[in-house]
């Protein structure tokens, strides 16, 4: 159909065994509506296989095109209005078509959103007494009751399944962001962990081996001993290990370059990733920092650059690394939709300030709806 539309927030998406279970109900229901027609009393023949072939139409249409769109998370009023000109056909041929309404009921609730819903379910049972008040306004006030009361009662299920599905939803996607948030946290711990044990092997066996290699050095410049050569050459070997060991406990970006060009290829990935326009730029005198402390900013570049690609729906995004004699600072900006600091901070936030803590920093993040985000992290140098 070419009115297909995208899903409605309040339109419950359907899993397969519901719409299988669904479509079933339909299929069955029919067919008895369908027979009970056929064996009406009074109408023509031609009249009763009049009213069964559009009931039969309606099941066609759902199975061969209806079906797809739910299952698509797409609505389509304009199928709707068939199913229901189709539906009002029926009725106005045979009244006794008017049981159909228990599948075309749940079958409008999976077909668009709740408030085109309820329109289309007050139409539906709007046919009997429309078509009683032109061909047996006699049985006028009958049918007006019995459309009322099936309408509300309508209504009423839909909504109210509608809501528990969006429920049921809601749940889902609180216990996939949980999932989500465990898997970071530990990601995130180990990573602190191996930062840790690389700070702590760089300040002790790498320092102690430098030192144990100058001191001896400083006793036989010429290596004349044979005993204070081995001495030096055994140390030499264990801080090589040692700086592997560091190697090996730093961050991938860190081990091929500084930390700018660890920074600047972060925000080169960004940018290709997302599509958002991101510049870099560095101020002040570059110089080696420990490792601790280049770990810190280069995940807190990488964490903020993630939390503009997955919430801030920015066009443009800046990332400045600044040198000075006290300290060094991130900041990352944005000019995407803002947030509240501290009402919507997630484990991404709380890890970076947990890791800036480590090594004595400040995290500073100022939001705006209108202006954007800015994340700002400084560390003691």
């Amino acid at each position: 159909m070419p009115d297909d539309l995208p899903v409605d927030a309040a339109r419950p998406v359907t899993s397969e065994p519901r719409a299988l279970f669904w479509d079933a109900y339909l299929v069955l229901i029919s067919i008895v509506v369908v027979a009970a027609v056929l064996t009406t009393q009074g109408p023509a023949l031609a009249t009763r296989l009049g009213s069964a072939g559009a009931l039969a139409a309606i099941v066609v249409l759902h199975l061969a095109i209806g079906r797809r769109l739910i299952r698509a998370d797409r609505a389509s009023r304009l199928l709707l209005a068939v199913h229901l000109v189709l539906f009002a056909t029926a009725v106005t041929l045979v009244p006794n078509a008017n049981w159909l309404l228990f599948g075309v009921i749940p079958l409008v609730f999976q077909m668009v959103p709740l408030r085109p819903a309820v329109i289309g379910v007050v139409v539906a049972n709007a046919a009997l007494p429309v078509s009683g008040l032109i061909l047996r306004p006699d049985e006028l006030g009958m049918n007006l009751v019995i459309a009322a009361i099936s309408a509300a009662a309508g209504i009423w299920l839909g909504y109210w399944i509608t809501r528990v599905v969006e429920q049921s939803h809601e749940r889902q996607r609180l216990i996939d962001e949980l999932e989500s948030s465990r898997a970071e946290v530990a990601r995130l711990s180990r990573e602190a962990e191996r930062a840790r044990l690389s700070a702590e092997i760089h300040d002790t066996l790498a320092q102690g081996f430098t030192s144990i290699i100058a001191l001896l050095q400083a006793t036989d410049p010429d290596l004349k001993d044979d005993r204070i050569a081995l001495a030096v050459r055994t140390a030499r070997e264990n801080l090589a290990e040692a700086r592997s060991l560091v190697a090996a406990l730093s961050p991938a970006p860190l081990t091929s370059g500084s930390l700018p060009s660890a920074v600047r290829r972060q925000v080169d990935r960004f940018h290709e990733e997302s599509g958002v326009t991101a510049g870099f730029r560095v101020t002040g005198d570059e110089r080696e920092l420990p490792t601790a402390v280049e770990v810190v900013l280069l995940r807190a570049a990488q964490e903020a650059l993630t939390n503009v690609r997955r919430h801030a729906g920015a066009r443009e995004a800046a990332v400045l690394l600044a040198y000075t004699a006290a300290s060094v600072r991130l900041v990352v900006r944005d000019d995407g939709r803002g947030f509240v600091p501290g009402a919507a901070d997630g484990y991404g936030l709380a890890g970076m300030r947990s890791r800036a803590e480590q090594v004595r920093g400040d995290v500073r993040v100022v939001s705006d709806p209108d202006t954007g985000t800015t994340v700002e992290v400084e560390v003691p140098a």
